[in-house]
């Protein structure tokens, strides 16, 4: 039977496999997906900016196992929880979390240096630095005036961690700190993916019981978008449909709560353009949270096949792969992720994954402890 310790690993490597095996291709639909790579599932695939100057990729490197700010953050999460050993709110987001990411430098694989993980992340995440340092708010306000995005959802996996066997505390808990960084349906997916790894870890739990998980906490557009997307999966099946006609499937279950489209870029042309595109919305969802749940439904739960078919559906790509593994992660445990991929992850981002699941595991099962006895000392006075 898989430990404790070793389902966090499976977590901490399943967030940084699907990061890497999504980030070469990240923003290109399925079709172009398919024009200049077929289907992906090496990590050593070249990313599609790479040849055309660093005025374009910023200067960025990607591919051969290379992380994004999805495990940065993730592992950050990590850091903090090591930091105050105990259930986290806004204000840790605030404080704890902001010294992370914007005052304590670590290496930053895209730069292939020490830097500060601010200097990485997109605007949306820069906005905690903007409301916590710069605006000093009140920390339960931080997602205030944000970009709806699954920003907190991509590294939300450790609030599962310390919840776990608590979907319904997982979830509280996850809403409570990501409060500070998200509003809307960005807050209700981290929430919703937090309660799903939460299951994840019960024993002999299932696949169909962590959908169900998702359904039963998840609200609203986020609600609508998982429902849609796991209808759908029931009238798709690999042996009769293509990969292709999946996707388009799915998209289309979900256009009705994710109206972007492929067209995911930020151009000239879309400036100043009226649009409800990630302004806060009860009807509307993320679109990688439902994905991911759709293709670990249509996959039974297999491990890289879920992954692939997230990773290669296009769009917000590193993102759908992480959602995807955090929860199959939980499941199967380290020796579900092949060697020779642990290996060049390790390498490449300069992560030693032992040591940081060591850690946090350590500080998980303290916290979960705790919880058991707090719960013992209440069953005493009823």
């Amino acid at each position: 039977m898989t430990n404790f310790y070793e389902r966090v690993k499976g977590v901490l490597l399943s967030t940084a496999l699907g990061d890497a095996l999504g980030a070469p291709v990240e923003k290109l639909n399925r079709r172009q997906i398919s024009e200049q790579y077929g289907y992906v599932t090496e990590l050593s695939t070249k990313w599609y900016k790479e040849d055309l100057g660093a005025d374009v990729n910023l200067g960025r490197h990607r591919g051969n196992g290379t992380v994004t700010d999805d495990t940065l953050m993730t592992l950050a999460l990590c850091r903090v929880y090591e930091t105050e050993q105990r259930h986290l709110d806004a204000y840790d987001l605030a404080n704890e979390f902001v010294k992370e990411i914007a005052f304590r430098p670590t290496f930053i694989p895209e730069f292939k240096r020490e830097a500060l993980i601010i200097d990485r992340l997109f605007y949306p995440e820069k906005h905690i630095f903007l409301r916590h340092v710069l605006a000093n708010c009140e920390p339960r306000e931080g997602g205030y005036g944000n970009m709806v995005n699954c920003g907190a959802a991509m590294y939300i996996a450790p609030i599962g961690i310390v919840n776990a066997g608590n979907p319904l505390g997982a979830y509280n808990e996850a809403v409570l700190f990501a409060s500070g960084h998200q509003v809307s349906y960005g807050l209700e997916a981290a929430g919703v993916l937090a309660a799903c790894v939460a299951k994840a870890f019960e024993p002999n739990v299932t696949v169909e019981a962590i959908l169900q998980t998702a359904l039963t906490y998840a609200k609203d557009g986020t609600k609508m978008a998982i429902e849609a997307a796991l209808n759908c999966v029931d009238t798709l099946s690999k042996d009769t449909h293509s990969y292709d006609e999946i996707v388009a499937a799915l998209h289309e279950a979900i256009a009705p709560y994710s109206p972007m489209g492929d067209d995911v870029h930020r151009k000239l042309e879309k400036v100043g353009l009226p649009s409800n595109h990630y302004t806060p919305s009860r009807l509307f969802s993320i679109e990688e949270l439902p994905l991911a749940l759709a293709f670990i439904k249509l996959n039974k739960g297999a491990f890289y096949e879920s992954i692939y078919d997230g990773i290669n559906s296009g769009r917000d790509t590193d993102s759908i792969g992480v959602m995807a593994g955090v929860i199959l992660g939980a499941i199967y445990g380290e020796s579900v992720i092949n060697e020779e991929d642990v290996k060049l992850l390790s390498e490449t981002n300069r992560i030693d994954f032992d040591d940081a699941a060591l850690r946090f595991s350590n500080i998980a099962k303290a916290i979960i402890q705790e919880d058991i006895e707090t719960a013992l000392n209440r069953q005493q006075i009823i």
